[in-house]
């Protein structure tokens, strides 16, 4: 089977949506409207099969100068033990090296499938300049990576996680 990685289109927000939707109730992803989908389609790449189906998706969403997220990464139950995980996010993370980031967070219970592409648990502090800079945004995703008291219902046994990028110089 031939699968192709390209940026999302506002079209493949339904079919991004089915796919995160199932993994909401077991608590791995937290779930989105879609108008949050639309908002971010441009941090989205998706995975299509020959059929042109979505058959994974993952988003990359900038937090800072040099650091983003790994957001939204999910692949569709028969794709599961693929690679198609692995695939998306080493196309998320060369987006990042393109965008000339440093950093990349993530917040996951898959410990060891981030950890195979080079994440670390999460130790370093951040920063009090950028700390007080990012703590003026309202994304949840940056009171994960500051780990604010406010978001630990929603983040319980997770874990935070980061990955140096190496630029390769």
């Amino acid at each position: 089977m031939s699968i192709s990685i390209r940026p999302a289109l506002p079209a493949d927000v339904r079919a991004i949506n089915s796919l995160v939707e199932p993994m909401t109730h077991t608590g791995v992803l937290l779930g989105k409207d879609l108008v949050s989908y639309y908002e971010s389609i441009q941090e989205f790449l998706v995975a299509t099969d020959e059929q042109g189906r979505v058959i994974g998706c993952g988003a990359l969403h900038v937090m800072w100068e040099d650091l983003a997220e790994v957001r939204t990464l999910a692949v569709h139950d028969d794709q599961r033990g693929t690679g198609l995980g692995h695939r998306l996010l080493e196309a998320l993370l060369e987006r990042a090296l393109q965008l000339g980031l440093q950093r990349v967070f993530c917040l996951t219970f898959e410990v060891e499938f981030f950890a195979r592409h080079g994440f670390e648990v999460m130790s370093e502090s951040v920063d009090p300049e950028l700390y007080n800079q990012l703590l003026r945004s309202l994304d949840e995703g940056i009171a994960e990576f500051l780990d604010l008291a406010r978001v630990k219902p929603n983040t319980l046994g997770n874990t935070r996680m980061i990955k140096l990028l190496d630029r390769g110089d």
